[in-house]
């Protein structure tokens, strides 16, 4: 036999030594990219539903239902007043907290041309006993500082979660430096209807 005869084949596609390594299937590589796709929202979505949403509800209802309980034991006051867009203002309350009543506030919401409006009813809690009185003196001066904060409202703020805690918000904020002091402290809707 000759020396060609007995050495063994050369492998035909030999990588080089310090060449690339061959490539694997295409879907193989992609499966750590799929699992993180699909797993991100759920996790995300896990974590807002059963951690942050129960924590925010928890912090809401407690003072809610605090000012609830005082208010049930309040003895409540007559009501009296109106204002221009034809409801009616009141004070409600009692020796544990003041409270003012603004009925049937109608604005046109922003961006809708005059289309759509907001129509709501309030109740403005604080602990300033001389709350009715306070609100009486500056009447104009909150009325136009409530059309304000409401008649800024798109259509699209009102359809995001959690609307109407912003709205709050930013009433307590805006009447507290109206008066320049602290007077509100939170804001109950009795009615709140977009049309």
């Amino acid at each position: 036999m000759s020396a060609k005869a007995d050495a063994p084949a050369a492998p035909a596609a030999a990588p080089a030594a310090g060449g690339p390594a061959p490539k694997k299937g295409g879907a193989a590589s992609m499966l750590p990219l799929i699992i993180a796709l699909v797993a991100a929202p759920a996790v995300t979505y896990a974590m807002v539903e059963f951690v942050l949403l129960p924590r925010l509800k928890a912090q809401l209802v407690a003072p809610a239902a605090a000012a609830a309980g005082e208010e049930a034991h309040a003895e409540p006051a007559a009501e009296s007043g109106g204002h221009g867009g034809g409801g009616k203002e009141g004070e409600k309350g009692g020796a544990s907290g003041a409270s003012y009543e603004f009925q049937n506030v109608v604005v046109n919401l922003a961006g809708t041309m005059g289309t759509r409006y907001l129509k709501c009813s309030f109740l403005v809690t604080g602990t300033n006993p001389n709350i009715k009185g306070l609100f009486e003196e500056n009447k104009p001066r909150l009325m136009d500082v409530t059309l304000n904060v409401m008649s800024a409202l798109t259509l699209a703020d009102l359809e995001e979660p959690g609307s109407k805690n912003i709205i709050r918000e930013k009433l307590v904020t805006a009447y507290n430096t109206a008066l320049g002091k602290k007077v509100a402290d939170q804001v109950y809707f009795s009615d709140f209807v977009v049309q």
